[in-house]
C-alpha cells in the first residue's frame, strides 16, 4: 500500500470519537458511519497547540514530541477524505491553507505502527497556545 492509497487517518481533535464539542459533531458521526475505530493512538514527532475552539498539530523535530489521538481505518478513503478536507478547509495545491494533509507514521496504543493521513498546521497561529500532555480535551 502506498501512501496516496493510505486508509487510515489520525484524527486528534473534534473528529476523535470521544470529543464532547458542538463544533463538529455531524462530521464525528459521519467518521464514525464511514470507518472503524482502531483506537487510542499517537503521533511522534509533532507538537499540539490549542487554537480555541479546535486544536492543531505541528511537526517537530523532536521525536519526544507526541500528539495523543484516536486512529481509524476509512472505509472509502476517497469519499471521506473530500468531506474531511472541505471541513479542516484544506484545498490540494491551494496556497491559503491552514493545514497540510500527509501521511505520518502512527503509533496504537498496542505498540502497532502504521503510515495514516494526519492534518498538520502550515504554521502556528499567534494566539496557539501549546498543549504540553499532547492530548485536547474538547470543550
Amino acid at each position: 500500500m502506498t501512501a496516496e492509497t493510505s486508509r487510515y487517518l489520525f484524527v486528534y481533535g473534534t473528529l476523535m470519537s470521544g470529543a464532547r464539542s458542538a463544533l463538529g459533531t455531524q462530521q464525528r458521526l459521519r467518521l464514525a458511519a464511514e470507518s472503524d475505530s482502531l483506537g487510542p493512538a499517537s503521533l511522534p514527532a509533532a507538537r499540539l497547540y490549542d487554537l480555541g475552539r479546535y486544536p492543531g498539530a505541528v511537526f517537530s523535530a523532536a521525536i519526544d514530541d507526541i500528539v495523543h489521538g484516536e486512529a481509524v481505518l476509512l472505509a472509502d478513503p476517497v469519499a471521506s477524505l473530500a468531506w474531511i478536507d472541505a471541513y479542516e478547509g484544506y484545498v490540494h495545491g491551494a496556497d491559503d491553507n491552514e493545514y497540510d494533509r500527509v501521511v505520518r507514521q502512527v503509533r496504537l496504543a498496542g505498540g502497532e505502527t502504521f503510515d495514516a493521513w494526519v492534518y498538520l498546521l502550515l504554521a502556528v497561529p499567534e494566539h496557539g497556545r501549546e498543549i504540553d500532555s499532547g492530548r485536547w480535551i474538547s470543550r
